[in-house]
């Protein structure tokens, strides 16, 4: 009966052979996440690739930066500014080398901590050493030159991140992320063709060698005179001493700096904290960093919706950043830094 109702109702009763499982959705292929190909295919479908392709300039994060920030004003004291600049170049190098070969996500994360670290270095020691090495004529002009350079880099990254979007993209990100560490190797060679900073060499009590650079690098003899005894009185050096090799008091290496900061500032001090700390702050929160890491995310809203264009439109943003930085470069001494400060605000 059970058998002619349901020959009646169209319906076999013969089973069926086909498992419960055929009939679910199909299911996606495993993949071999270690596998180069794979593996960045996958990234690239994490990781938008737009903020990657962006972020070529901006290796490290600000976690490993603010580290290799804190690190380099100690290892500049016992090895030397030139060399900390070169162990920086090192450091970056590494990092940029462990992301360019990264096998895995941790890979690259790992990649990228390492070169943030070196970043933290670079941006630490460099104004030190230009400012202590440069004239007062000149000084603003060149310790505005590492903010010139990166974002002469980030226009840089911009624009092999252009060149290297044409590749297969299991190899494009790679060569975005590696190529890093080319300029690195040029830092190093060419910081060793500089002189040491004077400041540094007569806190080590080698004042002949400090003279000499002093000699170079000033305007006229009786500035490097004049830079050298102001140098000799911060160092505790008698005025007397001119030899080539003195014994230095010991210092104390900036311990007592943060309480005079924050415990018991002067007023001249306070004041000249709070308006250091608050430029600094109202700067970030103004957003602007954002807009030119997340550029290409903003174009496309804009309606910019191929990669290409907004990777040109990034490119055009850097170009315009980088111009107008070198123009208040080139201004810097001839019209003072407030009055470029307060114009910047327009912005």
């Amino acid at each position: 009966m059970a058998d002619g109702m349901s020959a009646r109702n169209g319906v076999s009763s013969a089973p069926s052979h086909l498992p419960i499982p055929a009939f679910d959705p199909p299911r996606k292929p495993k993949r071999n996440k270690y596998r180069s190909d794979e593996w960045s295919y996958n990234l690239h479908q994490e990781d938008h690739p737009h903020d990657r392709r962006t972020k070529g300039g901006h290796h490290g994060n600000p976690q490993s930066t603010l580290l290799g920030s804190a690190a380099a004003g100690r290892t500049s004291d016992w090895i030397g500014r030139r060399y900390t600049i070169i162990f920086a170049g090192g450091i970056f190098f590494a990092g940029a080398l462990l992301m360019g070969f990264a096998t895995s996500y941790a890979f690259l994360m790992v990649g990228r901590f390492v070169a943030g670290i070196g970043v933290g270095y670079a941006l630490m020691i460099a104004p030190v050493y230009t400012a202590e090495v440069a004239p007062a004529s000149t000084r603003g002009f060149l310790t505005s030159f590492p903010e010139v350079f990166i974002n002469f880099g980030i226009l840089l990254g911009y624009v092999s991140n252009y060149a290297f979007s044409k590749l297969p993209t299991n190899l494009g990100w790679r060569f975005m992320l590696g190529i890093g560490a080319v300029p690195s190797v040029f830092i190093a060679i060419a910081v060793l063709a500089m002189p040491e900073s004077p400041r540094w060499l007569v806190m080590q009590g080698r004042l002949g060698e400090a003279r000499t650079v002093l000699d170079k690098t000033s305007d006229s003899p009786e500035e490097s005179k004049l830079r050298l005894t102001e140098i000799k009185e911060a160092a505790g050096i008698p005025e007397h001493c001119n030899d080539d090799i003195v014994a230095v008091p010991k210092q104390h290496h900036g311990e007592g700096v943060w309480r005079e900061l924050l415990l018991r500032p002067t007023p001249a001090v306070r004041h000249i904290l709070m308006c250091a700390v608050g430029i600094h702050f109202f700067q970030q929160a103004s957003g602007i960093d954002s807009v030119v890491l997340y550029s290409p995310d903003i174009f496309k809203r804009a309606g910019i919706t191929k990669d290409t264009e907004q990777l040109l439109a990034t490119m055009a943003v850097g170009f315009t950043k980088t111009v107008f930085i070198l123009v208040a470069t080139f201004l810097l001494d001839k019209i003072g830094r407030r009055p470029l400060l307060l114009s910047s605000v327009a912005g």
